[in-house]
């Protein structure tokens, strides 16, 4: 069911809530093609630039813990606007930087900024929706974070035959700008009467209620493992097609993009189901044969015609499972929506931090099917623990 707003129309908010929830990608994968360019400009090594990813990273997820409770005590308006202006500063910054160092300390707080319109369109969408209606919102959201990954780095890829790596950055401090202009026109989605009491500290302890909410955690953790196999992915494939299958880099980009589709296409059709509770338990199960045909093939060496249809289906699969599990997750904790949004999104981008680095260690292929088999056996199984609870509830 829908609580009305006067301002926020369906378009304004499908519009505005996509491009927030694509934030994170855009912040930390649109600027990977100059990253060679930077280690020249910077006069340092890959790894170090490389940590401006990391940084950003952890910025996504320790913003998403600061604003995610502050949104629940002040509204959802003015921690968005504290975000976007934070944004475009940091943005700035970074394009300023006169070393390395100075660079991957801002890009941690333009992470933190990006952070506040990632966990809130989460927020906004549980503030106004019920039932199907915030699962369609949530597959919106999901779609776009599934594709943003893939836009990104093409988009900087395109943009580096015009420009160069700060040009990269300076189209990023004008989406920031377009979406300042949008959160303007935002109407507050959370009235007072619906906000945290008592003073911030003991809004921060909000954390401890919602932590404490086992059901809540089941989901927040079965999305983070099923994440954790999109990750793997993202950070193993252009090793694994373009040094194995000899892909060209422009081939690889199609690929990739092809597969990035699967997911999108997943969390469309996850609205599509009776109930979200469906739509993840199909997504969830169906994840673990998938991953073990997958690795199996990997393992195997046998060819890309081989591996194409298995990978394509696994992560439409992930794909199927990252809206509902959002969903149901928001769904236990709608009275502490931010905080909650928090949660989720900050343990999304900490198991991305884990599993990145793990699948480049020794053999990328052996490392990446125990990623995508071990991820989703536990997947698995924490959907058996959700779905026996909930039929010995019924």
């Amino acid at each position: 069911m829908k609580r009305e707003s006067a301002a926020n129309s369906g378009t304004f908010l499908i519009v505005t809530l996509g491009m927030l929830a694509a934030f994170g990608p855009l912040v930390t994968d649109m600027y990977l093609p100059g990253l060679p360019a930077m280690t020249v400009f910077f006069g340092t090594t890959v790894s170090m630039v490389q940590m401006g990813i990391t940084t950003s990273m952890l910025g996504l997820a320790a913003g998403q813990l600061f604003v995610g409770p502050v949104s629940d005590k002040y509204g959802r308006k003015r921690p968005l606007l504290w975000s976007m202006w934070l944004f475009m500063v940091a943005t700035v910054l970074c394009i300023y930087s006169w070393n390395i160092e100075s660079f991957v300390t801002f890009r941690f707080i333009q992470g933190m900024a990006g952070a506040g319109g990632i966990v809130l369109s989460r927020s906004i969408s549980a503030d106004l929706f019920t039932g199907r209606q915030l699962a369609k919102f949530f597959a919106v959201i999901a779609a776009v974070q599934g594709l943003a990954p893939v836009g990104a780095p093409l988009l900087g890829g395109i943009l580096l035959s015009f420009t160069d790596w700060k040009g990269i950055f300076w189209v990023l401090f004008l989406i920031g700008a377009i979406l300042t202009v949008l959160c303007y026109r935002y109407r507050e989605t959370l009235p007072p009467q619906r906000r945290s009491t008592g003073n911030i500290a003991q809004t921060f302890l909000l954390f401890v209620p919602v932590l404490k909410n086992r059901k809540f955690m089941l989901y927040v953790l079965l999305l983070s493992f099923t994440m954790a196999v999109m990750f793997a992915f993202i950070a193993a494939s252009p090793f694994i097609f373009q040094d194995r299958y000899g892909m060209s880099e422009l081939v690889y980009s199609i690929y990739f993009a092809i597969n990035a589709f699967a997911v999108t296409a997943g969390a469309i059709l996850s609205s599509k189901f009776r109930s979200p509770e469906k739509a993840l338990k199909t997504g969830a199960f169906v994840l673990l044969p998938l991953a073990l045909l997958t690795s199996g093939i990997l393992i195997a060496g046998l060819g890309l015609a081989w591996l194409c249809g298995p990978l394509f289906l696994l992560l439409f699969a992930a794909g199927l499972t990252f809206p509902s599990s959002a969903m149901l997750a928001i769904e236990c904790e709608r009275k502490n929506a931010g905080t909650a949004s928090a949660v989720l999104g900050a343990m999304n981008f900490i198991f991305g931090g884990i599993v990145t680095p793990l699948v480049g260690l020794g053999n990328i292929v052996y490392s990446t099917a125990a990623a995508f088999t071990g991820c989703a056996v536990i997947v698995c199984l924490l959907a058996v623990i959700i779905f026996r609870k909930s039929s010995t509830a019924g």
